[in-house]
Formats: C-alpha cells, sequence, structure tokens
C-alpha cells in the first residue's frame, strides 16, 4: 500500500494547516512499505523458483527500484583481490539495524550473514541495499 510522506494537515496546536504547495500529492512525496529480505531456506533440495523473489518498482525520474524479498545467494568480494564470488547464504548472524531482524533472518545493509563459501562456513558484512538494489553483495570478514 502506498504512503505518503508530506505533513499532517494539522497543527499540533489542532489547527487547520494552509495549503503551503500547489497540490496535495505529488509522485516524490509517495513511499511504499519496505522490502524486508529474508534468507530462503531451501527445504527440497531442488532449483525452485521461490528461491530468490524480486519485484520492480517504478518511482520518481522514471527510475526502476529493484525489491528483493527473498535471497539465497550473495555476491561476496574478498578485501585483496578483486574477484567477485556466488555463495550461498545460510543464516543472519547479527543485523545492527535491529536486534530482531537476526531473529527473522531480515538482511539489510550492515549485517553480518553466514555464508557456504566452497564448502566452508564463514561470515561477510552486506554492503548493499537489497530492499532497493535487488541484489545481495557482501565483503569477507
Amino acid at each position: 500500500m502506498t504512503q505518503w510522506h508530506t505533513k499532517s494537515k494539522r497543527k499540533k496546536t489542532g489547527g487547520n494547516r494552509t495549503a503551503v504547495r500547489r497540490c496535495d500529492k505529488l509522485l516524490a512525496w509517495r513511499g511504499g512499505d519496505a522490502a524486508a529480505t529474508i534468507v530462503s531456506i531451501d527445504g527440497s533440495g531442488d532449483d525452485n523458483d521461490d528461491d530468490e523473489r524480486r519485484k520492480s518498482k517504478v518511482v520518481k525520474g522514471s527510475v526502476i527500484k529493484v525489491k528483493q524479498y527473498r535471497a539465497k545467494f550473495a555476491t561476496v568480494m574478498e578485501k585483496g583481490k578483486k574477484k567477485a564470488m556466488k555463495a550461498e547464504i545460510l543464516s543472519v548472524e547479527e543485523n545492527t539495524a535491529n536486534r530482531l531482524f537476526t531473529r527473522r533472518n531480515i538482511i539489510t545493509k550492515g549485517a553480518t550473514i553466514k555464508i557456504n563459501l566452497d564448502g566452508k562456513e564463514q561470515t561477510a558484512k552486506v554492503t548493499s541495499r537489497p530492499g532497493q538494489d535487488g541484489i545481495v553483495q557482501a565483503i569477507l570478514e
């Protein structure tokens, strides 16, 4: 559902706010619900379409934002090397945005995730914004 990021029609004193702009609603003031990107846990072992779920949205300036709702893989970089590797996401270790996101396995920028890279479990820090970029990118720790 669309959210409108505008001022209230009432002032904190209780009076009506007069129109200071030419109209009440503009596309620039429109927002939406946050895409809580969760870790897709595959129980069947098959390659399903439900492993990763994305939706695209046209926003102001004809910009297309891709929201990722489920993530199974992350693109991981090592600090010294310039090579990207695809790794499977196992779980969220820590999320500084909200401690409840860790329990719900929600990935945001800055979250520490546990990945499976070449058969070894390692930790990586997320550097992208999956709710707006549509992809999980991370750096090994």
